[in-house]
């Protein structure tokens, strides 16, 4: 659930000054965006106007046929009512409720570009096409000789990929080693079901909390179709394409003020700074712990150092 950690302020002449809602946010909200909090309805929009468009916008997300193109301008124009509800720190349930769309691939998009100033799977692809290749290289001839628990890993990775090849199939490659590497946890992010499974199926109370890809199969390499769950509150049941599955999962930790867990946190952090260029200066989108965290994940630096000297060393 997303949550506003509020700071304590305090001044010489009250306690009760009024802060802006930056400085009450805890800075894993904010860390990266440049539009968190939005302070204005838009030029000539009233709350009237923006509830008709809300109304408008849920249904079009039941209508198959739909503008795409006029859902894009009203999701824009409605940034400041869905960032006012997020904000405020209501229910998944009750954003899901109000804000339909956000939990698609065009909603999520949308919000994802306003807030971050960048696009969400543009910039993912992006830096796949530059670093893919090149990071999957470092893991299967640096890494897999470093480390036995890794070469384990990997050689049952290779087995259940086989002769599978393609684009998609190199990014569920890399997800699932990134995991390994940091030793994270793969079902924190991850919860398979049955390929025919449907939605009202499956077993909620047995997903994590944190945003989750349901996977419709045995395994991400052989699943047709994929779910998002955030909150073990159904966001959107039928993805067709791993790579809009992963882009969505993090995009929901941005859009609905959700914190890294610690389970995930260099896995995240690492994705975050490499893979859909969010480099703050300070912050970080990792749970807050009693201990003192450094600028970067020191785990996600010794990674990104090495990949560096690795292809430094291969020119």
């Amino acid at each position: 659930m997303p949550k506003i950690r509020k700071r304590k302020h305090r001044s010489e002449n009250s306690d009760t000054d009024e802060i802006p809602p930056e400085q009450r946010a805890a800075i894993q909200d904010t860390c990266g965006c440049i539009n968190w909090n939005v302070k204005s309805l838009p030029l000539r929009e009233t709350a009237e106007s923006q509830q008709q468009k809300k109304d408008k916008l849920k249904m079009m997300s039941l209508q198959n046929e739909a503008n795409p193109e006029e859902m894009k301008l009203l999701l824009r124009t409605t940034f400041y009512s869905q960032r006012k509800d997020i904000n405020q720190g209501k229910s998944i349930q009750d954003v899901l409720e109000a804000w339909p769309l956000l939990f698609h691939d065009i909603g999520m998009a949308v919000h994802y570009k306003e807030l971050t100033g960048l696009g969400l799977k543009e910039t993912f692809m992006r830096n796949m096409d530059m670093k893919g290749k090149r990071l999957l290289n470092y893991m299967n001839t640096v890494c897999v000789n470093k480390n036995k628990r890794f070469f384990l890993a990997q050689t049952k990775l290779m087995m259940v990929r086989g002769e599978l090849d393609g684009y998609s199939e190199d990014v569920k490659e890399m997800v699932l080693l990134l995991l390994c590497y940091f030793n994270e946890n793969e079902e924190a992010m991850f919860f398979c079901v049955e390929d025919t499974c449907l939605d009202e199926e499956v077993q909620m109370d047995n997903v994590s909390l944190t945003p989750t890809i349901i996977v419709c199969g045995q395994s991400c390499f052989y699943a047709k179709r994929f779910m998002l769950s955030v909150d073990q509150q159904m966001g959107h049941n039928n993805i067709s394409c791993f790579i809009s599955a992963l882009c969505m999962m993090f995009g929901s930790y941005y859009c609905l003020n959700i914190h890294y867990p610690l389970g995930l946190a260099s896995k995240l952090e690492f994705l975050q700074r490499c893979f859909f260029s969010i480099n703050p200066d300070k912050g970080s989108k990792v749970e807050e712990t009693c201990k003192p965290r450094l600028r970067v994940n020191p785990r996600v630096l010794t990674l990104i150092h090495e990949l560096s000297d690795h292809e430094w060393r291969d020119v």
